[in-house]
Protein backbone atom coordinates (compact mmCIF):
# COMPACT_ATOMS: atom_id res chain seq x y z
CA UNK A 1 0.00 0.00 0.00
CA UNK A 2 1.30 3.36 -0.85
CA UNK A 3 2.12 6.38 1.80
CA UNK A 4 -0.77 8.23 0.21
CA UNK A 5 -3.42 5.45 -0.07
CA UNK A 6 -5.29 6.37 3.08
CA UNK A 7 -6.51 9.74 1.46
CA UNK A 8 -8.80 10.54 -1.16
CA UNK A 9 -8.04 12.77 -4.34
CA UNK A 10 -10.41 15.93 -4.25
CA UNK A 11 -10.98 17.41 -7.19
CA UNK A 12 -12.43 20.93 -7.60
CA UNK A 13 -15.47 21.14 -10.46
CA UNK A 14 -14.00 18.85 -13.17
CA UNK A 15 -10.59 19.65 -12.87
CA UNK A 16 -8.09 16.58 -12.68
CA UNK A 17 -4.57 17.36 -10.86
CA UNK A 18 -1.30 16.09 -12.22
CA UNK A 19 1.94 16.07 -10.21
CA UNK A 20 5.41 16.92 -11.96
CA UNK A 21 8.10 15.46 -10.01
CA UNK A 22 12.10 16.91 -11.02
CA UNK A 23 14.34 14.52 -8.81
CA UNK A 24 17.62 16.14 -8.26
CA UNK A 25 20.90 15.58 -7.03
CA UNK A 26 20.40 18.42 -4.45
CA UNK A 27 17.14 19.34 -4.44
CA UNK A 28 13.33 17.49 -5.22
CA UNK A 29 11.10 19.65 -6.94
CA UNK A 30 7.41 18.91 -6.95
CA UNK A 31 4.66 20.94 -8.30
CA UNK A 32 0.87 20.32 -8.44
CA UNK A 33 -1.39 21.93 -11.69
CA UNK A 34 -3.90 21.27 -13.79
CA UNK A 35 -5.09 21.45 -17.51
CA UNK A 36 -6.91 24.35 -18.63
CA UNK A 37 -8.10 22.84 -21.85
CA UNK A 38 -9.65 25.55 -23.19
CA UNK A 39 -6.66 28.19 -23.00
CA UNK A 40 -4.45 25.07 -23.75
CA UNK A 41 -2.49 25.87 -20.64
CA UNK A 42 -1.14 24.32 -17.18
CA UNK A 43 -1.95 26.40 -14.34
CA UNK A 44 0.64 25.60 -11.23
CA UNK A 45 -1.55 25.51 -7.76
CA UNK A 46 1.23 23.81 -5.76
CA UNK A 47 4.82 23.76 -5.32
CA UNK A 48 7.21 21.86 -2.54
CA UNK A 49 10.32 21.43 -2.43
CA UNK A 50 13.06 19.03 -0.41
CA UNK A 51 16.93 18.82 0.18
CA UNK A 52 18.17 15.92 -0.77
CA UNK A 53 20.08 13.49 1.44
CA UNK A 54 23.85 12.49 0.85
CA UNK A 55 23.52 9.79 -1.24
CA UNK A 56 20.52 9.63 -2.16
CA UNK A 57 22.00 10.25 -5.77
CA UNK A 58 25.40 10.00 -8.02
CA UNK A 59 25.20 11.92 -11.27
CA UNK A 60 22.07 12.64 -11.08
CA UNK A 61 20.85 8.86 -10.75
CA UNK A 62 19.43 7.81 -8.34
CA UNK A 63 21.74 5.71 -5.70
CA UNK A 64 19.19 5.11 -2.72
CA UNK A 65 15.40 4.29 -3.62
CA UNK A 66 13.89 4.54 0.46
CA UNK A 67 16.28 7.80 0.99
CA UNK A 68 14.51 9.34 -2.29
CA UNK A 69 11.02 8.19 -1.21
CA UNK A 70 11.48 10.25 1.55
CA UNK A 71 12.58 13.16 0.02
CA UNK A 72 9.37 13.66 -2.56
CA UNK A 73 7.22 12.53 -0.14
CA UNK A 74 8.10 15.70 1.85
CA UNK A 75 8.55 17.86 -1.41
CA UNK A 76 4.88 16.50 -2.63
CA UNK A 77 2.92 16.92 0.66
CA UNK A 78 4.03 20.68 0.46
CA UNK A 79 2.77 20.88 -3.03
CA UNK A 80 -0.12 19.46 -1.82
CA UNK A 81 -0.70 21.71 1.29
CA UNK A 82 0.17 24.86 -0.57
CA UNK A 83 -2.72 23.19 -3.80
CA UNK A 84 -4.84 22.88 -0.90
CA UNK A 85 -5.81 19.54 -2.73
CA UNK A 86 -5.99 15.85 -1.37
CA UNK A 87 -3.38 13.65 -3.02
CA UNK A 88 -2.52 13.89 -6.83
CA UNK A 89 -1.67 10.07 -8.05
CA UNK A 90 -1.22 11.28 -11.92
CA UNK A 91 2.71 12.31 -12.38
CA UNK A 92 4.87 13.36 -14.63
CA UNK A 93 8.46 12.46 -13.81
CA UNK A 94 12.28 13.41 -15.16
CA UNK A 95 15.17 11.16 -15.70
CA UNK A 96 18.75 12.05 -15.97
CA UNK A 97 22.34 10.91 -15.63
CA UNK A 98 25.23 10.41 -17.84
CA UNK A 99 23.69 7.13 -18.77
CA UNK A 100 20.43 9.12 -20.31
CA UNK A 101 21.10 9.25 -24.26
CA UNK A 102 19.46 11.36 -26.90
CA UNK A 103 20.25 11.42 -30.34
CA UNK A 104 18.57 12.20 -33.53
CA UNK A 105 18.35 9.13 -36.48
CA UNK A 106 17.58 9.64 -39.91
CA UNK A 107 16.95 6.65 -42.48
CA UNK A 108 16.52 7.73 -45.70
CA UNK A 109 13.77 5.68 -47.88
CA UNK A 110 13.70 4.91 -51.34
CA UNK A 111 9.69 4.50 -52.46
CA UNK A 112 9.55 1.97 -55.11
CA UNK A 113 6.22 3.07 -56.64
CA UNK A 114 7.07 7.10 -56.60
CA UNK A 115 3.57 8.32 -57.98
CA UNK A 116 2.22 6.30 -55.28
CA UNK A 117 0.58 8.46 -52.66
CA UNK A 118 2.22 7.38 -49.05
CA UNK A 119 -0.60 5.95 -46.95
CA UNK A 120 -0.44 5.21 -43.15
CA UNK A 121 0.67 1.76 -43.71
CA UNK A 122 3.73 2.47 -45.36
CA UNK A 123 4.76 5.75 -43.00
CA UNK A 124 4.59 3.44 -39.82
CA UNK A 125 6.80 1.10 -41.80
CA UNK A 126 9.49 3.75 -41.99
CA UNK A 127 9.42 5.46 -38.84
CA UNK A 128 9.69 1.34 -37.42
CA UNK A 129 12.96 1.36 -39.35
CA UNK A 130 14.08 4.85 -38.20
CA UNK A 131 13.21 3.80 -34.15
CA UNK A 132 14.92 0.02 -35.04
CA UNK A 133 17.79 1.74 -36.39
CA UNK A 134 18.56 4.55 -33.29
CA UNK A 135 17.91 1.85 -30.69
CA UNK A 136 20.82 -0.13 -32.34
CA UNK A 137 22.99 2.99 -32.05
CA UNK A 138 22.25 3.84 -28.73
CA UNK A 139 22.74 -0.16 -27.17
CA UNK A 140 25.94 -0.35 -29.26
CA UNK A 141 27.02 3.58 -27.41
CA UNK A 142 25.96 2.56 -23.78
CA UNK A 143 28.01 -1.13 -24.37
CA UNK A 144 31.07 1.07 -25.84
CA UNK A 145 31.49 3.31 -22.84
CA UNK A 146 30.56 0.39 -20.42
CA UNK A 147 32.56 -2.18 -21.32
CA UNK A 148 29.27 -4.40 -21.57
CA UNK A 149 25.66 -4.73 -22.75
CA UNK A 150 23.66 -3.08 -20.73
CA UNK A 151 19.58 -2.95 -21.65
CA UNK A 152 18.10 0.41 -22.13
CA UNK A 153 14.07 1.46 -23.11
CA UNK A 154 12.82 4.10 -25.40
CA UNK A 155 11.91 7.33 -23.14
CA UNK A 156 11.08 9.87 -25.95
CA UNK A 157 10.73 10.17 -29.21
CA UNK A 158 9.64 13.55 -31.49
CA UNK A 159 9.81 13.76 -35.10
CA UNK A 160 12.44 16.34 -36.07
CA UNK A 161 12.53 16.47 -39.92
CA UNK A 162 10.63 15.01 -43.01
CA UNK A 163 11.68 15.23 -46.48
CA UNK A 164 10.25 13.99 -49.56
CA UNK A 165 12.72 14.49 -52.64
CA UNK A 166 14.43 17.39 -51.01
CA UNK A 167 11.10 19.34 -49.76
CA UNK A 168 10.67 19.65 -46.10
CA UNK A 169 7.03 18.77 -44.77
CA UNK A 170 5.02 18.43 -41.69
CA UNK A 171 3.65 15.12 -43.39
CA UNK A 172 3.99 12.77 -45.44
CA UNK A 173 0.98 11.03 -45.74
CA UNK A 174 -0.86 11.44 -49.65
CA UNK A 175 2.63 12.78 -50.94
CA UNK A 176 4.02 11.38 -54.21
CA UNK A 177 7.63 10.84 -54.47
CA UNK A 178 10.78 8.95 -54.80
CA UNK A 179 12.74 9.47 -51.91
CA UNK A 180 11.51 9.86 -48.22
CA UNK A 181 13.98 11.55 -45.26
CA UNK A 182 12.78 11.18 -41.97
CA UNK A 183 14.82 12.65 -38.50
CA UNK A 184 13.25 11.40 -35.20
CA UNK A 185 14.76 12.04 -31.60
CA UNK A 186 14.96 9.65 -29.19
CA UNK A 187 16.00 9.35 -25.51
CA UNK A 188 16.63 5.97 -24.18
CA UNK A 189 17.99 5.05 -20.60
CA UNK A 190 18.97 1.88 -18.80
CA UNK A 191 16.35 -0.19 -17.51
CA UNK A 192 18.16 0.06 -14.09
CA UNK A 193 17.17 3.51 -13.95
CA UNK A 194 13.97 3.36 -15.54
CA UNK A 195 13.23 0.39 -12.44
CA UNK A 196 14.43 2.97 -10.14
CA UNK A 197 11.67 5.97 -10.90
CA UNK A 198 8.64 2.76 -11.59
CA UNK A 199 9.50 1.76 -7.53
CA UNK A 200 9.80 5.24 -6.62
CA UNK A 201 6.59 5.72 -7.90
CA UNK A 202 5.08 2.83 -6.66
CA UNK A 203 5.97 3.37 -3.05
CA UNK A 204 4.72 6.58 -3.73
CA UNK A 205 1.56 5.51 -4.99
CA UNK A 206 1.54 7.27 -8.01
CA UNK A 207 0.54 6.54 -11.69
CA UNK A 208 3.11 7.06 -14.07
CA UNK A 209 1.87 9.58 -17.25
CA UNK A 210 5.13 10.02 -18.54
CA UNK A 211 8.39 9.91 -18.00
CA UNK A 212 11.01 12.26 -19.53
CA UNK A 213 14.56 13.37 -20.45
CA UNK A 214 14.97 16.32 -18.54
CA UNK A 215 17.35 17.89 -21.63
CA UNK A 216 14.59 17.16 -23.75
CA UNK A 217 11.95 18.80 -21.35
CA UNK A 218 13.49 22.21 -21.13
CA UNK A 219 14.56 22.41 -24.85
CA UNK A 220 10.75 21.31 -25.70
CA UNK A 221 9.38 24.04 -23.21
CA UNK A 222 10.34 27.59 -25.08
CA UNK A 223 8.02 29.45 -27.21
CA UNK A 224 8.83 30.58 -30.66
CA UNK A 225 6.74 32.12 -33.21
CA UNK A 226 8.88 30.38 -35.84
CA UNK A 227 9.77 26.49 -35.56
CA UNK A 228 11.55 26.42 -38.40
CA UNK A 229 14.06 29.41 -37.69
CA UNK A 230 14.73 28.52 -34.68
CA UNK A 231 17.99 27.34 -33.32
CA UNK A 232 19.55 27.15 -29.58
CA UNK A 233 21.67 25.98 -27.10
CA UNK A 234 20.18 24.60 -23.56
CA UNK A 235 22.26 24.26 -20.69
CA UNK A 236 20.87 23.21 -17.36
CA UNK A 237 23.33 23.20 -14.54
CA UNK A 238 21.82 20.83 -12.10
CA UNK A 239 23.83 19.88 -8.61
CA UNK A 240 25.46 16.59 -9.38
CA UNK A 241 25.28 17.15 -13.64
CA UNK A 242 25.33 19.46 -17.12
CA UNK A 243 22.32 18.84 -19.33
CA UNK A 244 23.56 20.01 -22.85
CA UNK A 245 20.94 20.13 -26.01
CA UNK A 246 21.12 21.68 -29.06
CA UNK A 247 17.78 22.55 -31.18
CA UNK A 248 18.58 22.90 -35.02
CA UNK A 249 15.57 24.89 -37.13
CA UNK A 250 13.26 23.89 -34.34
CA UNK A 251 14.45 20.32 -34.30
CA UNK A 252 16.21 18.80 -31.44
CA UNK A 253 19.24 17.46 -32.18
CA UNK A 254 20.51 15.46 -29.18
CA UNK A 255 21.32 15.99 -25.83
CA UNK A 256 24.27 15.45 -23.45
CA UNK A 257 25.06 15.15 -20.11
CA UNK A 258 28.37 15.10 -17.93
CA UNK A 259 28.79 14.83 -14.04
CA UNK A 260 29.67 18.45 -12.92
CA UNK A 261 27.68 20.73 -11.57
CA UNK A 262 26.78 22.71 -8.27
CA UNK A 263 28.08 20.65 -5.76
CA UNK A 264 31.45 20.41 -7.58
CA UNK A 265 31.66 23.86 -6.74
CA UNK A 266 30.40 23.79 -3.31
CA UNK A 267 32.99 20.80 -2.43
CA UNK A 268 35.55 23.23 -3.98
CA UNK A 269 34.95 25.71 -1.76
CA UNK A 270 34.74 23.22 1.18
CA UNK A 271 38.27 21.80 0.83
CA UNK A 272 39.82 25.51 -0.07
CA UNK A 273 37.89 27.31 3.14
CA UNK A 274 38.20 24.43 5.35
CA UNK A 275 34.42 24.76 6.07
CA UNK A 276 31.66 21.98 6.22
CA UNK A 277 29.70 21.06 3.46
CA UNK A 278 26.60 23.16 4.51
CA UNK A 279 28.42 26.01 5.44
CA UNK A 280 30.32 26.16 1.81
CA UNK A 281 26.80 25.79 -0.12
CA UNK A 282 25.22 28.65 2.22
CA UNK A 283 28.45 30.96 1.09
CA UNK A 284 28.15 29.78 -2.59
CA UNK A 285 24.85 31.18 -2.65
CA UNK A 286 25.06 34.19 -0.34
CA UNK A 287 28.14 34.83 -3.04
CA UNK A 288 25.74 34.28 -6.77
CA UNK A 289 23.34 36.52 -5.25
CA UNK A 290 26.34 39.51 -4.88
CA UNK A 291 25.73 39.40 -1.17
CA UNK A 292 29.66 38.72 -0.36
CA UNK A 293 32.18 41.85 -0.35
CA UNK A 294 35.56 42.83 -0.40
CA UNK A 295 38.76 40.50 -0.21
CA UNK A 296 36.28 37.33 0.43
CA UNK A 297 34.59 37.69 -2.77
CA UNK A 298 37.32 38.14 -4.59
CA UNK A 299 38.82 34.60 -2.72
CA UNK A 300 35.80 33.03 -4.03
CA UNK A 301 35.72 34.42 -7.32
CA UNK A 302 39.54 32.98 -7.83
CA UNK A 303 38.28 29.45 -6.93
CA UNK A 304 35.07 29.08 -8.52
CA UNK A 305 36.99 30.89 -11.99
CA UNK A 306 39.42 27.10 -11.40
CA UNK A 307 36.59 24.99 -11.75
CA UNK A 308 34.32 27.31 -13.97
CA UNK A 309 37.30 26.51 -16.28
CA UNK A 310 36.47 22.72 -15.95
CA UNK A 311 33.27 22.93 -16.66
CA UNK A 312 33.13 24.79 -19.57
CA UNK A 313 36.06 22.15 -21.09
CA UNK A 314 32.85 19.66 -20.31
CA UNK A 315 30.15 21.84 -22.18
CA UNK A 316 32.88 22.45 -25.27
CA UNK A 317 33.08 18.65 -25.42
CA UNK A 318 29.39 17.81 -25.40
CA UNK A 319 29.08 20.67 -28.18
CA UNK A 320 32.23 19.11 -30.28
CA UNK A 321 29.92 16.26 -32.08
CA UNK A 322 27.14 18.68 -32.60
CA UNK A 323 29.62 20.68 -34.64
CA UNK A 324 31.04 18.24 -36.87
CA UNK A 325 28.75 18.58 -39.82
CA UNK A 326 27.31 22.29 -39.23
CA UNK A 327 27.87 25.30 -37.43
CA UNK A 328 26.19 25.90 -33.91
CA UNK A 329 23.58 27.98 -32.97
CA UNK A 330 24.84 31.08 -31.20
CA UNK A 331 21.80 31.50 -28.84
CA UNK A 332 22.44 29.89 -25.58
CA UNK A 333 20.08 29.91 -23.00
CA UNK A 334 21.25 28.14 -18.95
CA UNK A 335 18.84 27.02 -16.10
CA UNK A 336 18.99 25.58 -13.28
CA UNK A 337 20.04 25.80 -9.49
CA UNK A 338 24.10 26.27 -10.66
CA UNK A 339 23.53 28.56 -13.37
CA UNK A 340 23.52 31.56 -11.15
CA UNK A 341 27.41 31.94 -10.34
CA UNK A 342 27.83 34.62 -12.60
CA UNK A 343 31.69 32.77 -13.91
CA UNK A 344 29.71 30.03 -15.39
CA UNK A 345 28.50 32.58 -17.77
CA UNK A 346 31.19 34.45 -18.32
CA UNK A 347 32.89 31.22 -19.32
CA UNK A 348 30.14 30.80 -21.83
CA UNK A 349 31.10 34.13 -23.80
CA UNK A 350 35.06 34.00 -23.25
CA UNK A 351 36.52 33.99 -26.55
CA UNK A 352 39.07 31.22 -25.77
CA UNK A 353 36.45 28.28 -25.98
CA UNK A 354 34.58 30.06 -29.02
CA UNK A 355 38.13 29.52 -31.12
CA UNK A 356 37.50 25.79 -30.74
CA UNK A 357 34.32 25.09 -32.03
CA UNK A 358 32.26 26.49 -35.43
CA UNK A 359 29.46 29.22 -34.08
CA UNK A 360 27.20 30.64 -36.22
CA UNK A 361 27.59 33.97 -34.69
CA UNK A 362 29.38 34.94 -31.56
CA UNK A 363 27.41 33.47 -28.46
CA UNK A 364 24.74 35.61 -26.68
CA UNK A 365 23.77 33.70 -23.55
CA UNK A 366 20.77 34.25 -21.51
CA UNK A 367 18.93 32.64 -18.60
CA UNK A 368 15.89 30.29 -19.30
CA UNK A 369 13.61 31.20 -16.47
CA UNK A 370 9.87 30.25 -15.18
CA UNK A 371 8.25 32.81 -16.97
CA UNK A 372 9.38 31.95 -20.68
CA UNK A 373 8.32 28.10 -20.18
CA UNK A 374 5.26 27.96 -23.12
CA UNK A 375 1.64 27.43 -21.42
CA UNK A 376 2.58 27.17 -18.27
CA UNK A 377 1.02 29.87 -15.80
CA UNK A 378 2.03 29.96 -12.21
CA UNK A 379 -0.49 30.60 -9.77
CA UNK A 380 1.76 30.40 -6.61
CA UNK A 381 3.90 33.32 -7.67
CA UNK A 382 6.54 31.23 -6.09
CA UNK A 383 8.13 29.81 -9.33
CA UNK A 384 11.18 32.62 -9.77
CA UNK A 385 14.27 30.66 -9.84
CA UNK A 386 15.90 29.02 -12.92
CA UNK A 387 16.25 25.58 -10.78
CA UNK A 388 12.18 25.58 -11.46
CA UNK A 389 12.33 25.65 -15.27
CA UNK A 390 12.51 21.81 -15.35
CA UNK A 391 9.90 20.83 -13.30
CA UNK A 392 7.74 23.73 -15.07
CA UNK A 393 9.28 22.34 -18.81
CA UNK A 394 8.03 18.78 -16.97
CA UNK A 395 4.62 20.03 -16.80
CA UNK A 396 4.34 21.52 -20.18
CA UNK A 397 5.17 18.29 -22.07
CA UNK A 398 1.68 17.08 -19.78
CA UNK A 399 -0.20 20.22 -21.67
CA UNK A 400 1.76 19.02 -24.80
CA UNK A 401 -0.03 15.27 -24.59
CA UNK A 402 -3.23 16.55 -23.68
CA UNK A 403 -3.62 18.50 -26.78
CA UNK A 404 -1.82 16.48 -29.50
CA UNK A 405 -3.68 15.39 -32.15
CA UNK A 406 -1.11 15.49 -35.61
CA UNK A 407 -0.89 12.03 -37.27
CA UNK A 408 2.82 11.67 -36.88
CA UNK A 409 2.83 11.92 -33.33
CA UNK A 410 0.31 9.24 -32.93
CA UNK A 411 1.97 7.12 -34.86
CA UNK A 412 5.33 7.50 -33.31
CA UNK A 413 4.02 7.17 -29.80
CA UNK A 414 2.15 3.61 -30.98
CA UNK A 415 5.68 2.48 -31.93
CA UNK A 416 7.10 3.62 -28.91
CA UNK A 417 4.58 1.71 -26.86
CA UNK A 418 5.73 -1.70 -28.97
CA UNK A 419 9.13 -1.18 -28.71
Amino acid sequence: MGIFSKFKNKKKGNREYYLSLDIGTEVVKALIFYIDKGEKKGVVIGSGRCKQKGGNMQSGAISDISGVVLSCKKAIEEAQKMANVGPVNKVVMGIAGELVKGTTTTVHYERAKSEDRIDLSELREIIQKVQEKAYERITKQIAWELGRDVEVRLINAAIVDVRIDGYRITNPLNFQGKRVSISIFNAHAPILHLGAIDTIAKDLDLEIMNVVAEPYAVSSSVGYEDILDFSAIFIDIGGGTTDVAVVRNGGLEGTKMFAIGGIAFTKRLAHDFRITTKEAEKLKVEYSHGEVVGELNDKIREVILEDAAVWLSGVELSLAEFAENDLLPSQIYICGGGSALPELQEALLSNKWVQNLPFSNSPRVSFLKPRDVARMIDSTKTLDSPQDVTPLALANLMVDIQDEERVLVQILRRIMRSI
